[in-house]
């Protein structure tokens, strides 16, 4: 039964992925960010409009405590102090639950929100889903959302490891010209 079922989702895992795939909206560099309105690990309601006035970066992962999602988290976490330094704030997103990511947050001292998105409805919004019907991920994508809320930077599928060095150059380039 576990070998069907592992071959049926390969197959599904296949078609989707080799076939190609119409992106309504996509969204570009200057477009305002889509809004949004998650509940975090703590059970609180977090929104995008909400965090006006800051640079955002917004990052979507596929899995609470997985490894690749886990050195992303704790780069960000081992690089809050200077994140915050450049007026940052951090929002990772999945479509875990938040006991899911309250779990992951404290096993790792995550000190930034990560957001329960378990329909995928925000993922698909920043077309970083990725819904194979049986199961469904957030893509490793992520995204900076200026101060007036619109998009300054695009990241699709990102490298853990490399993500948030290159996320505080960007800021920094990005903060030089505003």
């Amino acid at each position: 039964m576990k070998k069907i079922l592992i071959t049926i989702c390969f197959s599904l895992t296949s078609l989707l992925i080799l076939s190609p795939q119409v992106k309504a909206n996509e969204l570009k560099i200057g477009d305002t960010a889509p809004d949004f309105q998650l509940l975090n690990q703590h059970g609180e309601k977090i929104s995008l409009s909400s965090q006006r006035g800051h640079w955002v970066v917004l990052y979507f992962y596929p899995k609470d405590d997985t490894p690749g999602c886990t050195t992303e988290a704790c780069s960000f976490r081992d690089n809050i102090n200077k994140l915050i330094a450049q007026k940052a704030v951090i929002l990772g997103v999945s479509v875990d639950d938040t006991a899911s990511h309250k779990a992951f947050a404290e096993k790792h001292d995550l000190p930034f929100s990560l957001l329960a998105d378990v329909n995928g409805d925000v993922a698909r919004k920043y077309d970083a889903i990725l819904d194979l019907k049986v199961i469904k991920f957030a893509k490793r994508n992520s995204f900076i959302i200026d101060k007036e809320g619109r998009i300054a930077k695009i990241y699709r599928d990102v490298n853990p490891r490399e993500h948030v060095r290159i996320v505080m150059a960007d800021l920094k380039k990005l903060q030089s010209v505003e």
